[in-house]
């Protein structure tokens, strides 16, 4: 069993920051789930891009409000407290903060290391045993 409280990561190295966004690692690769969870905060008034090639990921607002824009379709879909999304098809997206901070809980498949970092795409990098198949 794993007990962890947003606290424990909070300052740790498994609080990352972007320019626009910070991300809480709270389970990670090392954990054997199959999968990665983050805490993850969008700030007010900031427009992040993302494009998750490797990897899928839903996501679950918690808390605040914006918008996600589909980069593939030009669609843009409003997200506020109870709104889920799910990048079933590795869709290149911004995310926008527009009333406030969001808050958005996220899970990765495959499981994040904890290491990874945005490149110019927006993407994180294949994991390195993915790669080598």
């Amino acid at each position: 069993m794993i007990v962890k409280n947003l606290d424990d990561v909070i300052g740790t190295e498994d609080h990352v920051k972007g320019e626009t966004w910070e991300s809480r690692r709270i389970i990670l690769k090392d954990a054997g789930m199959g999968f990665s969870v983050h805490d993850t905060i969008i700030y007010k008034g900031t427009e992040s891009m993302f494009w998750y090639k490797y990897h899928q990921e839903a996501v679950y607002c918690v808390e605040g409000e914006g918008e996600i824009e589909d980069l593939t379709t030009g669609k843009i879909h409003p997200i506020r407290p109870g709104t889920m999304y799910a990048l079933v098809g590795h869709e290149k997206h911004l995310l926008r903060a527009t009333k406030s901070d969001m808050r958005m809980v996220c899970v990765f498949n495959p499981p994040c290391t904890g290491k990874e970092t945005h490149d110019e795409e927006g993407a994180y990098a294949l994991p390195k045993e993915e790669a080598n198949l």
